[in-house]
């Protein structure tokens, strides 16, 4: 069954292309190692919330947009042992995130309705 990475972050809204030029280069090295599929997104109608939103979950600064990013992968097996390579990759290691990783969310999720790989 497939497998799903979901992230989110708070990226400065001026670094926006250096995000998408970043996404580009790690979506090559996720695909070598088996995921189907990258999803970038940039949040244009992420509304605040009254207790909580992805705004204060990220952290977000008035500079700052949201952005929600997955990845699929045939499997939790695939995912685990691809994450340990990608750590391992020279080409990972190379990149700067234009944005603070501290406050990123992440995790992976068993999807429970639809499949993600199409």
């Amino acid at each position: 069954m497939a497998y799903v990475d979901g992230f989110i972050a708070a990226v400065p809204t001026a670094n926006k292309d250096a995000y998408r030029k970043h996404a580009a280069e790690a979506e090559p090295v996720f695909k070598k190692y088996g995921a189907l599929s990258v999803v970038e997104c940039w949040g244009d109608d992420v509304p605040e919330g009254k207790v909580n939103s992805l705004h204060t979950a990220v952290m977000r600064k008035p500079d700052e947009s949201v952005v929600f990013s997955w990845v699929v992968w045939p499997s939790r097996a695939v995912r685990d042992e691809a994450w340990q390579k990608m750590m391992d990759d020279p080409a990972m290691a190379e990149m700067t995130m234009p944005f603070d990783g501290q406050r990123m969310i992440h995790g992976g999720f068993e999807p429970i309705l639809g499949d993600p790989a199409g």
